[in-house]
């Protein structure tokens, strides 16, 4: 399998490219990998990842065996977790060292990931969030957040309220009442972002419901320079736990996220409720960007 990649130098590491969530390299989250970012400081992986320019890059530090110290870099900011890149890192891992379990040492906490052989014969990755939380939204900062996307009141699904959902890293949870509301995306990106700055949000998570088990999903993502993540495994675990807390009768359950349509790059998420509360698993596909395919 063909990956684009920087020759391996002391100042210039492995820079490795994968689509999570995704089988097809035009689908899914782009997401930069550093297998092994020994040495690097935090400015170099800061100005890596905003070369890269993908919303995330994962850079590994390799510890005992199977175990990685990791941390993530959005082309502006460091953030505390990220699910695709755990994903995408996970999978460049287990190509090169064969399917297996691993340790990440995030600053959000210890994300054990599993990397599997999947029915189609590629390989799938499950990482295990971190304890996720879920708290009551403040009417004056969901009202706040509905005028700067340009949503109104009516626009909400009134079965599933706002809320604030963390599993390792914070969103804001929107449920749209239409597929049509979901699919108009055209916010004050700015202004979004100081209100998420504020309130310490890496995305806002929104939401369609399209079955009891089938979600579409976006997320504006203006903190870390982008103005839409295309596939976003932290949001999909917290959103997980958003439902579990809503209707803790949901789990055991497996939700399927749809996400990344709407920018023409379609991707999937799977979200296990189980029976592991509080834990939530998210589990889904990667695949190398290789040098003649496209990255965004």
């Amino acid at each position: 399998m063909t990956t684009e990649a920087t020759p391996a130098t002391p100042a210039t590491p492995e820079i490795l490219r994968y689509a999570a969530f995704a089988t097809d390299p035009a689908g899914g989250n782009p997401a930069g990998v550093v297998l092994d970012a020994s040495g690097l400081t935090a400015d170099r992986m800061l100005a890596i990842a905003a070369e890269v320019g993908y919303s995330e890059t994962a850079f590994l530090f390799p510890g005992p065996a199977g175990e990685y110290t990791v941390r993530y870099f959005s082309p502006l900011a460091e953030v505390p977790f990220c699910g695709h890149a755990t994903v995408a890192s996970a999978v460049a891992l287990a190509e090169r060292t064969g399917p297996g379990r691993y340790l990440y040492r995030t600053p959000a906490g210890e994300v054990p990931v599993e990397v599997a052989e999947g029915v189609d014969g590629g390989l799938r990755a499950t990482l295990t969030s971190v304890e996720p939380r879920v708290e009551e939204a403040d009417a004056a900062d969901v009202g706040e957040a509905l005028a700067l996307l340009g949503w109104a009141a009516g626009d909400l699904d009134p079965a599933l309220p706002p809320r604030y959902a963390y599993a390792g890293a914070r969103h804001l949870v929107l449920a749209a009442g239409t597929r049509d509301r979901l699919a108009r995306l055209d916010y004050d990106f700015h202004g979004l972002a100081a209100f998420m700055t504020a309130r310490d949000l890496t995305t806002v998570q929104l939401v369609w419901r399209a079955a009891p088990d089938v979600f579409h999903v976006r997320d504006p993502f203006p903190v870390g320079g982008v103005v839409e993540d295309p596939a976003t495994g932290a949001a999909a675990a917290a959103f997980g736990a958003y439902l579990r807390a809503l209707d803790p009768a949901a789990a055991p359950a497996v939700l399927t996220l749809h996400q990344g349509e709407d920018l023409g790059r379609p991707g999937t998420l799977h979200v296990d409720l189980g029976t592991e509360a509080p834990r939530v698993r998210v589990s889904g596909a990667a695949v190398a960007i290789g040098q003649d395919e496209p990255a965004s």
